[in-house]
């Protein structure tokens, strides 16, 4: 080639990526899979702005009517502080109150609003139509029943 046209440079030949480093770590692939069902659980809620520690919160005081905070908030691992903020967002977009239990004035009773009981049942169909979904992923119920199995057995393990 001429000096006006110097001959085409070659790519450097590209190296393989590697990501088996860290593929097969069980934890990694657990952060990976909860990305992506919190992300699919996120794009399923949008229309009703759920998140999914407020779907749980919500669930465990529909059934559990009446329970503690701080009984929700450890049911869910969430740090007391962070469960407080949690709740006040519920209870400022009425689907949650706080009652002064009877026999204990020190701690705050939460139950759903006549409108946070009207909202659950609407909450509760997305939830069911998104764990069909997510089952239908892994294969069926019966691979669900292994995979909450095995999970149970890292959660037993503290």
């Amino acid at each position: 080639m001429d000096e006006q046209h110097p001959a085409p440079r070659s790519k450097p030949a590209r190296r393989r990526f590697h990501t088996d480093v860290v593929t097969d770590i069980v934890g990694y692939r657990l952060r990976r899979a909860q990305i992506h069902v919190f992300q699919q659980f996120i794009a399923r809620f949008a229309a009703h702005d759920l998140r999914p520690a407020d779907y749980s919160a919500l669930a465990l005081i529909d059934a559990n009517p009446g329970s503690k905070q701080i009984e929700i908030a450890k049911a869910l691992g969430i740090k007391r502080a962070n469960f407080v903020a949690l709740i006040n967002g519920l209870e400022g977009r009425g689907l949650v109150e706080r009652r002064l239990p009877a026999n204990d004035r020190r701690s705050q009773a939460l139950y759903l609003t006549p409108h946070g009981l009207e909202q659950i049942a609407v909450f509760n169909k997305v939830q069911a139509d998104f764990e069909t979904y997510c089952v239908d992923r892994l294969g069926g119920p019966a691979a669900r029943d292994q995979l909450m199995d095995l999970l149970g057995r890292l959660l037993d393990a503290e």
